[in-house]
């Protein structure tokens, strides 16, 4: 067995035993591997694993995997997107998690629209007020989550946020914590359902687990530390 399939092993087991400690079924938690700057023989070692769920931060780099590896994996696009790059993620991207405004949510619209595709996305929330990182406020996405449900080539499926970075994991949880409750007040609107939740990474997968995530993205504890 090579060691990113050992590595695979051992974060899917962490999070069966999160998910057990938190009294949810642990199919309930899909297991996305980061994948940027990951070759694609290194992928390929995980694809054999078992693992098709990727995500990407850039698009150039994800479309050559995306064409070298064809199909099998589920992508997802897990970065910050500019306007002009929505045609390129809708032809790639199974699900889109970062949309953070409405004129992003627009124009992959657009693209959809010309696909004749229903694009899946996440809102992206910045519930740590953190200039550096990409996302709506808390207090906007009531609206910004009214708007992009009207749109009817984009289908809003939850949640996802980019919290502060701890060295404790526990720091971390009134984070993930208010990302669940934004979403049971915004189902509360009945505007969509919201079955998503993507919160956590390697360092804190377990805890978001517990706190009700439905998609971790984890790298380093599958494919190392990057250069």
């Amino acid at each position: 067995m090579s060691q990113i399939a050992n590595n695979l092993e051992e974060v899917r087991r962490r999070i069966t035993a999160a998910a057990r400690k938190a009294g949810r079924d642990p199919a309930g938690v899909q297991l996305v591997a980061v994948s940027k700057t990951v070759d694609t023989a290194r992928i390929k070692e995980a694809l054999a694993a078992g693992q098709q769920s990727f995500g990407e931060n850039y698009l150039q780099e994800a479309r050559g995997k995306i064409a070298a590896l064809g199909p099998g994996a589920t992508w997802h696009f897990i970065g910050s997107l500019q306007t002009n790059k929505a045609k390129a993620a809708v032809e790639l991207f199974h699900l889109i998690h970062a949309v953070d405004r409405l004129h992003l949510a627009q124009a992959l619209e657009k693209a959809a629209a010309q696909m004749g595709k229903t694009q899946e996305i996440l809102i992206q929330v910045n519930l740590g007020g953190e200039e550096t990182k990409s996302g709506a406020p808390p207090d906007a996405a009531p609206e910004l989550l009214r708007e992009i449900a009207r749109l009817p080539h984009l289908r809003v499926v939850g949640l996802m946020t980019m919290p502060p970075w701890f060295d404790d994991p526990e720091a971390v949880r009134p984070y993930f914590r208010g990302l669940r409750e934004l979403r049971d007040r915004l189902l509360r609107l009945e505007i969509c359902p919201l079955p998503e939740l993507s919160m956590g990474m390697s360092g804190d997968f377990e805890v978001a687990i517990e706190e009700g995530a439905t998609l971790v993205r984890v790298g380093t504890a599958i494919f190392g530390r990057r250069e």
